[in-house]
């Protein structure tokens, strides 16, 4: 039994954790990097076709980001998730598949006239239907068997609705382990979603340390400061823009405002409006609107219970179509747009700041973590100018950040996740955070529980019967420029990742009738005698 680091070690995104019990190959979670990469990460050791099942903690692209690229390599087995997060990756994916291929024919036209060779999204559309045929939806609290030696659980992790941390059985030679995948975990008294539920057991724990390096400040009352940030702003004339992520903290946003609205935070400016630009925002609100029971706190049960809709508001105006949004831009008076993506790498937000940051007038609020190297962290350390579509921006506007609105648990509160484990567990493994925080919390994890305690990298392979690293990654740090991971032409890679798949196809046929082998056999000839002339 072993398990495999591949993604956000020693690095915050493109988690992804390898998992082999009895022969089964099983993934939790397979996302994207976003940002700066620091360190080369470790291809997933099996094809994709030999992989059984994908176990998701949440719908954010960094989780779940590399799933259409995983059954564009041949990937066709079970992918488990709760319902609210596979509702919101039916979503979530087919627009990540939508900018890059949006982004990719906007490239191919430059290359073109360039002379330069054309590119391939990582993948498409197609590849985005497909992989979403294969989710299984999950209820939580269930334990569910998904194989005879493996058995799962999801548990709220209340970082986004949907979220969760997993536990998994796996047995093996008649030895029985448990895992616990924190997932992210969130920060506590959210609006919405419940706090993070906690796990008393487990004889391994992989958990995320995003903030294990800081203590969030006492929470100010959020609808106040945002009432402020709205009062000056529009006292001068200029419109509040957020960089928000469709799902989640645009939802967080619509219910500060709404209590905005309804407390008379604003009397000066009582009728103002806010637009929603993002048709993913859109979609994700309404399944906000579906999810009451499951995964909504006391107060937001009770709030729609008495006819209150928590996350709407007279003013509250959505664009769902470019011409909505380009029209945005001519409203003379001040407004407040709410646009994704949240760290302004893509998407209709770079629009409207490509409107807006020139303006003294208007303000930019960053609500939301801004990985080092996106548009939103520069923009939060000072850029005086930007670029945007090729043209040179210069920061004028107010750039002001909401601190203590974060989807992540503090330092304390990590900690207090951890310590409630009852039966102390064999090893600690700190991911999701950055090369330094991540060493500095598996030290301070040891410290206050006495738990051993470390960060892996990349490639660091642990065998779970004797806790014992059997294969180092690589330490290395790559001084490279990022490359554009949307933007790789990946045709000649799918073609052989299908030749990859019909060999785990063939392995899987062994002991089938000799009539039906050979007439395999003798289709696969054929197309081989067909591409070799």
């Amino acid at each position: 039994m072993k398990l495999e680091f591949l993604g956000a070690a020693h690095e915050v995104t493109g988690s992804c954790h390898y998992l082999q019990i009895d022969g089964t190959s099983l993934l939790v979670d397979c996302g994207m990097e976003q940002g700066a990469d620091i360190y080369v990460n470790q291809d997933i050791p099996v094809n994709a076709a030999e992989i059984d099942y994908v176990l998701v903690t949440h719908a954010h692209i960094d989780h779940s980001g590399l799933l259409p690229l995983l059954y564009s390599r041949g990937f066709r087995g079970k992918i488990y998730a709760t319902q609210a997060t596979t509702e919101l990756c039916h979503i979530m994916l087919k627009d990540s598949a939508h900018i890059q291929m949006f982004e990719a024919e906007w490239k191919n036209r430059k290359a073109k006239r360039a002379g330069k060779p054309q590119v391939e999204p990582m993948y498409n559309m197609d590849d985005a239907m497909g992989v979403l045929e294969h989710f299984i939806p999950c209820s939580y609290g269930e334990k569910i068997a998904i194989s005879e030696d493996i058995s799962i659980r999801f548990i709220d992790a209340g970082h986004l609705l949907g979220s969760s941390s997993i536990e998994v059985w796996g047995k093996e030679e008649g030895r029985e382990v448990k895992l616990v995948f924190s997932g992210d975990i969130g920060h506590e008294n959210k609006p919405l979603i419940r706090n993070p539920q906690y796990i008393k057991d487990a004889d391994y724990v992989i958990m995320e340390s995003t903030y294990g390096d800081r203590v969030h400040q006492n929470p100010p009352d959020y609808a106040k400061e945002l009432a402020r940030v709205c009062k000056e702003t529009f006292t001068r004339g200029g419109n509040l823009v957020i960089p928000a992520f469709s799902v989640g903290r645009t939802q967080e946003m619509l219910y500060f405002l709404r209590k905005i609205k309804t407390e008379n935070l604003l009397p000066e400016f009582g009728d103002f409006e806010v637009y929603i630009d993002s048709p993913l925002a859109v979609e994700a609100t309404n399944i906000f609107h579906k999810s009451v029971e499951e995964c909504f706190d006391e107060e937001a049960r009770e709030m729609v219970e008495k006819g209150i809709n928590p996350i709407g508001f007279p003013g509250l105006k959505t664009a769902v179509t470019s011409d909505e949004s380009k029209n945005i831009n001519f409203i003379q008076k001040p407004i407040v747009i709410i646009s994704a993506s949240g760290m302004c790498e893509a998407g209709r937000i770079r629009h409207h700041l490509k409107h807006n940051l020139w303006r003294e007038d208007s303000t930019i609020l960053f609500v939301g973590y801004q990985v080092p190297g996106t548009l939103g962290n520069h923009l939060l350390n000072g850029a005086k100018e930007v670029k945007l579509f090729g043209e040179t921006i210069e920061v004028r506007a107010r750039i002001e950040n909401l601190p203590g609105i974060s989807g992540h648990a503090d330092q304390p509160h990590l900690l207090e996740w951890i310590k409630a484990f009852e039966q102390k567990p064999k090893r600690v493994f700190v991911v999701h955070g950055d090369d330094q925080v991540c060493d500095h919390f598996a030290q301070l994890v040891q410290l206050e529980t006495g738990i051993p305690s470390v960060a892996p990298y990349s490639g660091d392979t642990y065998d779970l019967f004797t806790n014992v690293c059997i294969q180092q990654g690589s330490r290395e740090i790559i001084q490279k420029k990022k490359k554009d991971t949307r933007m790789v032409s990946n045709v000649f890679a799918r073609l052989v990742a299908a030749g990859e798949r019909l060999m785990s196809v063939i392995r899987k046929c062994e002991g089938r009738p000799n009539k039906e082998l050979g007439k395999f056999a003798d289709q696969i000839n054929s197309l081989c005698d067909k591409w070799e002339q």
